[in-house]
């Protein structure tokens, strides 16, 4: 299995994204939405995004901070008390009150079913790790969610009224494409690419022995 790419050839991959297509890189590294998706503090993906490395922390001070960053979050998107938040908790959970809004304070650790709960609860990616991750991990898994959703799209063909040629044409741009950058493609990426041609041209052996 293909190992996952690392927090720094992810931003690599941003960073040539957002030039090639010319984006605003506030729209993909935008340090209030990352710091929502990963209920990291905005100082430490800062720190990341340029090179440097997170505050020093356990599993436990990084699992408190990050159910309290959700839970101030929650609080201030919905104008509710911790009351009220701990209370929702308790009973959807089952567990006490007191013990919800201590959890919810950033003053206690949960058990591991509490916190499986507060993955539901919270509705966060990722399961358990969201909490429990490293904070270059956690912010790796947001950075590639967000560059899964701006992968280019095929252009638009002179036979879009035909969807066979329509399909047909995508195909051979993405040949295209692929042919001219090869030479360019670092190691990890030529593994994808390797996987696209193949399917491709499984496709047209295909359609040949139709």
């Amino acid at each position: 299995m293909d190992r996952a790419p690392s927090l720094p050839e992810t931003l690599e991959y941003l960073e040539a994204l957002i030039e090639e297509r010319r984006l605003k890189r506030s729209d993909l590294l935008d340090l209030k939405g990352l710091a929502a998706r990963t209920a990291l503090p905005e100082q430490t993906i800062r720190n990341l995004l340029e090179g440097g490395n997170p505050p020093a922390d356990t599993v436990n001070e990084r699992v408190r901070a990050r159910i309290k960053a959700l839970s101030d979050a929650h609080l201030e998107r919905t104008g509710r008390r911790m009351s009220d938040l701990a209370g929702s908790i308790s009973r959807q959970l089952g567990v006490s009150a007191f013990w919800a809004r201590q959890v919810c304070a950033g003053d206690k650790m949960p058990s591991v079913e509490l916190l499986h709960g507060l993955v539901d609860y919270f509705h966060v990616d990722g399961g358990e790790a969201f909490f429990t991750a490293p904070a270059p991990e956690a912010l790796n898994r947001a950075l590639l969610s967000i560059a899964a959703a701006y992968q280019p799209l095929p252009e638009k063909t002179a036979a879009a009224s035909d969807p066979l040629a329509a399909v047909q044409d995508q195909f051979d741009d993405v040949r295209g494409i692929a042919l001219r950058q090869a030479r360019a493609l670092p190691p990890e990426r030529w593994k994808v690419l390797n996987a696209t041609l193949e399917a491709l041209l499984e496709l047209d052996e295909s359609e040949g022995d139709q």
